[in-house]
């Protein structure tokens, strides 16, 4: 039987909920050297909390996460917190000696990423990960085995896109907006989401930026209400000043001699959740969509001419191809939360000293991210190129 691995989650919203999820589903699908047990849940709204942790499975709860960490019965800290709480509490469960899993992006600033990358350097006892969970999805790992295999060849060209439409002018200002707790807009969020899956698949880095706009095209957004407000008798809502972007657009060049082009967007009407990315190459080419994520196209130029173009190519073959084997039987798809699943999967294989069946993203890694946004805000506010040698 599989040794337990106790975990403690930070956060009650989204993204605890996929964790849970996965928490609850990953050792029935999958065989682990350490079966994750659901022991602590810590979160603000202890009203909320409560049924939370009962619904999802959690043992104990506190609004204290600081204790929480403290526990020694923990072994793996969880933090799917708001991005502006990620460095204390990552630092925190690193001094407790605690392995780290975090949400992306890794921290509101490239000072910040750099204390939690330096900090689990330092660690002799905690290992870290980032839930890049998209590098996950079946046919983006499918992608990396390709271009790793050598079916692009040399990559010349990149075109990566993250568009959502949630940022409606209704939208009220929540801590997304706010670069004090987000640190970044569309860039931080979406965008480094699309620079890790372009840096997961192909293998490459960045190593200069340019041509960066970004814009705030919604510049005010009404308060949330609060108890008070909402006693108080029916006025205009207040509104409050919205300072990261809603979009951004760059272009980049790669240590290999690639170019690409970049877009990430929160206003991209028509777009509910969507990565879209193709990659060029002197062998052929490849496209991804996050939303029809099992399946991937392929253009391969040294096909017959006469019955060559694009095939689209299904990746749930078990034993074929990376995670089917864990799932279903062959053209059964999988969704959103099997990516943390499989993310869970690999975090648990890793911890126990086995290899993950993808590479996964630690600190050290989701920092070389970090530095490309950090790149691509400099860029859009001088205007300027930005080679990542000057972004340390």
């Amino acid at each position: 039987m599989a040794d337990p691995l106790n975990v403690a989650l930070l956060g009650q919203k989204f993204m605890a909920r996929a964790h849970s999820n996965a928490y609850l589903k990953v050792a029935r699908f999958f065989n682990l050297p350490r079966q994750p047990v659901m022991h602590s849940i810590s979160g603000r709204d202890l009203i909320a909390l409560a049924p939370f942790a009962d619904r999802w499975g959690w043992q104990h709860y506190d609004t204290n996460w600081k204790q929480v960490i403290k526990n020694p019965e923990i072994d793996l800290v969880d933090i799917s917190t708001p991005t502006y709480l990620h460095c204390e509490q990552a630092l925190a469960a690193i001094a407790a000696g605690k392995h780290v899993a975090c949400e992306k992006p890794l921290a509101i600033s490239l000072k910040e990423a750099r204390q939690m990358r330096n900090a689990a350097i330092r660690s002799k006892r905690s290992r870290t990960f980032v839930w890049y969970n998209y590098r996950r999805a079946p046919a983006a790992a499918l992608a990396y085995r390709l271009v790793s295999d050598g079916f692009l060849g040399k990559i010349y060209h990149i075109r990566a896109q993250y568009l959502q439409s949630w940022a409606t002018p209704e939208e009220e200002l929540t801590w997304r907006f706010q670069k004090r707790y987000s640190g970044a807009g569309a860039i931080g969020d979406q965008g480094a989401q699309a620079i890790d899956l372009v840096r997961f698949i192909t293998g490459d880095e960045i190593v200069e930026v340019t041509g960066a706009f970004s814009e705030i095209f919604i510049n005010d957004r009404a308060l949330q209400p609060t108890a008070a407000t909402k006693a108080a008798p029916p006025r205009r809502a207040p509104r409050g000043k919205v300072d990261v972007d809603d979009a951004t657009v760059f272009t980049a060049r790669t240590s290999k001699g690639a170019i690409g082009i970049f877009e990430a967007s929160r206003v991209a009407v028509g777009h509910d959740n969507q990565i879209a990315l193709e990659i060029s190459g002197e062998h052929g080419a490849l496209r991804y969509y996050s939303d029809d994520m099992n399946a991937i196209h392929l253009y391969d130029l040294r096909q017959e001419k006469r019955t060559n173009g694009w095939r689209r190519v299904v990746s749930t073959l078990s034993g074929e191809h990376p995670y089917a084997g864990a799932w279903w039987p062959e053209g059964h798809l999988l969704g959103f939360e099997h990516t943390y699943v499989n993310t869970l999967a690999d975090i648990a294989a890793s911890i126990g000293g086995e290899q993950p069946i993808v590479p996964l993203a630690d600190f050290a890694d989701a920092y070389e991210t970090q530095r490309v946004v950090e790149a691509v805000m400099m860029s859009a506010k001088g205007r300027c190129a930005v080679k990542l040698t000057e972004v340390k």
